[in-house]
């Protein structure tokens, strides 16, 4: 990671922070803009996906796969903005398998860099079990809507503290001598 990639992760997880408060003093205002952010990254997700397919991944062995990703990444984000005036249950649910899908893949991949002898592991587990840990939690309390958002804010706020970690954090570089 260079510097400048740094610097822009840690100006987003100042804005993921700051984000999070905000949905935090007005719960019912913070469903509104849960929806929008999840549903804006995952459209801008799939833009890059699909524009990264078409500049180099198109001429990669599995490229096709990045293409199809970003293709339902962003068939994703434009669901999940076209359901933002639907009753929020649903919604709510929307999250929870999003928070636990996200969660099991993080801890999925904390096993792996185990076994592979990474030395980070554990960030990454802790990540997860808590991603996994808050769908949980919310799906007791799906019928809260201030709860729900009070359990994403923490959410968010603790996967800024992570990437703002990994900001500052010395990456490893392999030298071929």
């Amino acid at each position: 990671m260079n510097s400048i990639q740094r610097l822009m992760n840690f100006f987003i997880s100042l804005a993921m922070i700051l984000g999070s408060i905000l949905m935090l003093i007005n719960p019912e205002k913070g469903y509104v803009v849960i929806t929008v952010i999840l549903s804006l990254g995952l459209v801008f997700s799939g833009i890059g996906s699909i524009l990264y397919y078409f500049k180099m991944a198109r001429h990669m062995v599995g490229g096709k796969i990045i293409f199809i990703r970003g293709v339902i990444v962003f068939d994703l984000g434009l669901f999940t903005y076209s359901i933002s005036d639907i009753p929020k249950i649903y919604v709510l649910m929307y999250l929870l398998i999003i928070h636990g899908f996200s969660g099991l893949v993080e801890i999925l991949r904390a096993i792996e860099g185990k076994n592979n002898g990474q030395k980070r592991w554990k960030l990454k587990l802790s990540h997860g079990v808590l991603d996994f840990s808050l769908a949980l939690v919310c799906l007791f309390v799906i019928h809260s809507v201030q709860f729900t958002v009070m359990i994403y804010c923490f959410g968010v706020f603790y996967s800024a503290l992570v990437r703002m970690a990994s900001a500052f954090r010395k990456t490893e570089i392999v030298y071929i001598q």
